[in-house]
């Protein structure tokens, strides 16, 4: 066994790891699947590709807005009143536009709006549950990020896969009522479990703008909505490119290629100990990850574009479990649910302010323009990282992760769990 498959297998092994990894990952496909079982589902009904990409572009900017309140509202009441509720009613959402269809067109769009603004933050709170989890063993924490990063390159995989098959099988609207049935039953597994009920956020000072208030957060936010742009605009570009060599598998190729090289560049980073302030390893990575995306403007022929996706998806996973460090680094006390939140938040926005730049730097300067976006996206994000290096070196909190006392304000403590986490 190697050391990363040996290092993941020892934080499976703790208890309730495995559930609540698992159970995220389930209770998140109705998010991962929503914009291809909307789209899918549209078209079913005879709606336009026009109307389907408005309401599954509605459902994205719901779901931007709605992750960092839910967030806030974890943090402040816990994980089990808002993570199950707002699961429910974001099924209910999907479950009306199910039973309704988009005619009328205001209950179609209504639909989409409660689905995506109540999307549980899973994501979020279970990256507060790790440090708990896992006994606030620094090394281990990061490698549960690193694996995180991982599952999740899986779950985007299998996830439209899944859906696909349910139509197949099914039909459009049965679909969308299964996979968000799956996504009730992934966040009861979860607020179900010992550590979700448990834990507590640290106590925090009462502020409007909550985790915003961190310079650190808000420069990392900045560079990560440039790495999220970068990645939608390669989906625009990758549909050009697959176009331009008339096989719609080539597509299919090319996102397969840049989810092994996250996979790959996931694994690995997880494997190693890592020393040194994660913010400085960050900018690494970020420019590591800008090379990668640079030589794709040259869209060789299918083989060459292929191997070239790997490289370009290799850094992916590691610039992402990295950020999740540095989020918890620099979170105000108490705000770390929402800190993650508005991680994902703007790396959707950037993804699909991405799609939205790539769609006219197609049409005006081919597909290699197109693929020149996820470039100038990935340089962008390194300079952030680099004009905002001092506000960075300066975290929030301590390098370490925080103790169970100092964040548990109830003292309710499973035996085998040290509630808390670092905030």
């Amino acid at each position: 066994m190697t050391a990363g498959a040996s290092g993941y297998a020892d934080i499976l092994r703790a208890p309730h790891a495995a559930r609540l990894l698992t159970g995220t990952l389930v209770g998140r496909l109705p998010n991962a699947t929503a914009h291809i079982a909307i789209v899918l589902f549209t078209r079913a009904e005879g709606g336009s590709y026009t109307l389907a990409g408005a309401l599954a572009a509605v459902y994205g900017i719901a779901t931007a807005a709605g992750q960092p309140l839910l967030g806030r509202l974890v943090d402040l009441r816990g994980q089990p009143r808002v993570q199950f509720p707002a699961a429910v009613v974001s099924a209910l959402g999907m479950a009306l536009l199910a039973v309704v269809g988009t005619d009328p067109l205001p209950a179609a769009y209504a639909a989409v709006v409660v689905a995506g603004f109540f999307t549980p933050p899973l994501e979020g709170g279970l990256r507060a549950l790790w440090p708990g989890v896992l006994g606030h063993r620094e090394d281990r924490v990061h490698r549960a990020y690193a694996m995180d990063a991982v599952a999740q390159e899986i779950m985007f995989t299998v996830g439209p896969l899944l859906v696909t098959l349910l139509v197949w099988l099914l039909s459009p609207a049965a679909a969308l009522l299964v996979i968000n049935a799956l996504g009730i039953a992934g966040a009861l597994s979860v607020v179900l479990s010992g550590p979700s009920r448990a834990w507590r956020s640290a106590p925090r000072e009462a502020h409007w703008l909550g985790a915003l208030r961190s310079p650190g957060l808000l420069a990392l936010l900045g560079s990560f909505f440039f790495v999220g742009l970068a990645l939608g605009s390669i989906t625009v570009a990758g549909v050009a490119y697959a176009d331009d060599h008339g096989r719609e598998s080539v597509y299919g190729w090319l996102m397969a290629a840049l989810g092994l090289g996250a996979l790959i560049g996931g694994v690995a980073y997880g494997a190693r100990q890592w020393t040194g302030a994660p913010e400085r390893r960050l900018r690494v990575i970020v420019g590591l990850l800008a090379l990668g995306y640079l030589p794709l403007v040259f869209t060789p022929g299918v083989p060459a574009m292929t191997a070239l996706g790997v490289v370009a998806g290799v850094f992916l996973a590691p610039a992402i479990a990295c950020a999740f460090i540095v989020v918890d680094r620099h979170a105000p006390r108490g705000t770390v649910t929402e800190a993650f939140s508005w991680l994902v938040t703007t790396f959707g926005v950037g993804a699909a302010a991405g799609t939205a730049a790539a769609g006219p730097a197609v049409e005006l300067g081919g597909t290699s323009a197109g693929f020149a976006v996820a470039g100038v996206g990935g340089i962008a994000a390194l300079l952030v990282l680099l004009a905002t290096g001092k506000v960075l070196a300066v975290p929030g909190r301590g390098e370490h992760i925080a103790s169970g006392d100092e964040n548990d304000r109830s003292g309710a403590v499973e035996p085998g769990f040290s509630s808390g986490h670092q905030a």
